[in-house]
């Protein structure tokens, strides 16, 4: 066994590496990635190791990116795009939804897209604007496209790899405020099924669902309530598309009330389509209606004001109160 205390953003950094070893035709592409090595120091060393061929700095052009991308996987390449940040994704959202998403279908499987899209998402590292979106919602709506969201360096780690092999293009969504975060990483274990959610706290009073940056939070929230005799499920969904919701439907017919907890905006996004699910699936069993927390239904705010604006504790202990009171 090969253990390491590793952070989200070095775990990420180890499986890009081990991704490039095993796989001559992986190609890493993006802003800054080479020679920086990324805003965030994600890929950096990759370049200097693998060389400008494998490492590729890109011009200012996500559009740009995305379309190379598209050729270099139709001539059997592996192609990982970085998007600096998640606001900078929609000048190439045309590219991914009409010929990433489709060329597979399109080509009726004679061209399959393994295109991974790296997007640090989410708020909480007080930047400007465009630097702190969560449009997961976007992708997962989209047919064609898979969209994984980690939480922690051994997703990190072995979701990066499992992402890469994978045939079919996957937007990787990296939970940015949480890049510095550390758990200790097996690097010889046999790891998950990238498509399968996962209960990372086991409770009897009421199930909270999230995912990416938001697991943290919920499981903080599940520690806080511990305390006073309550006692939280908290389940990391880790893929967003296609949603593994079996883990969870056995849950709340457990626990009888559920909580969905996410960055992005309340209104039409993931914790709508989850609460329709669980509702139909949960009818019988549930105690309460299924609540969501999330963004409020307004452009994300100023630096200064995104404390007020992101769910935190206090609403998920809120959400928790107000289901236990139903």
């Amino acid at each position: 066994m090969s253990t390491e205390t590793l952070t989200i953003g070095k775990a990420l950094n180890l499986g890009l590496r081990k991704a490039m070893e095993d796989d001559a035709k992986v190609v890493l592409m993006g802003e800054d990635i080479g020679k920086l090595g990324g805003v965030f120091r994600i890929t950096d060393g990759l370049q200097k190791d693998f060389g400008e061929a494998r490492v590729v700095d890109t011009p200012l052009a996500e559009a740009g990116i995305l379309g190379t991308a598209v050729g270099l996987a139709m001539r059997g390449y592996r192609p990982v795009c970085e998007i600096q940040f998640d606001g900078f994704v929609f000048p190439a959202y045309n590219q991914i939804v009409t010929q990433v998403a489709k060329m597979h279908a399109r080509s009726k499987g004679r061209l399959p897209m393994p295109i991974v899209i790296r997007i640090p998402f989410g708020g909480g590292i007080g930047a400007v604007e465009h630097h702190s979106e969560s449009p997961e919602a976007y992708f997962a709506h989209t047919a064609g496209l898979k969209v994984v969201a980690v939480s922690n360096p051994v997703d990190a780690y072995w979701g990066i790899q499992q992402a890469i092999a994978h045939p079919d293009p996957i937007v990787f969504l990296e939970p940015k405020r949480r890049y510095w975060e550390k758990a200790e990483v097996d690097t010889d274990a046999t790891p998950d099924p990238l498509f399968a959610s996962r209960v990372v706290r086991g409770g009897d009073d009421v199930t909270v669902l999230a995912y990416g940056p938001m697991v943290k939070t919920a499981l903080q929230a599940a520690e806080a309530v511990a305390g006073e005799g309550r006692s939280l499920e908290v389940v990391d969904l880790r893929t967003v598309s296609p949603l593994d919701l079996e883990p969870v439907f056995e849950s709340v017919r457990r626990t009888g009330r559920c909580v969905v907890v996410h960055e992005a905006p309340v209104t039409l996004g993931l914790g709508a389509e989850i609460a329709a699910r669980v509702t139909e699936a949960c009818f019988h069993s549930l105690e309460a209606p299924v609540l969501r927390v999330g963004g409020f239904d307004t452009p994300y705010p100023p630096s200064k004001l995104e404390e007020e604006y992101l769910p935190d504790l206090d609403r998920v202990l809120d959400a928790v109160d107000r289901a236990m009171e139903l």
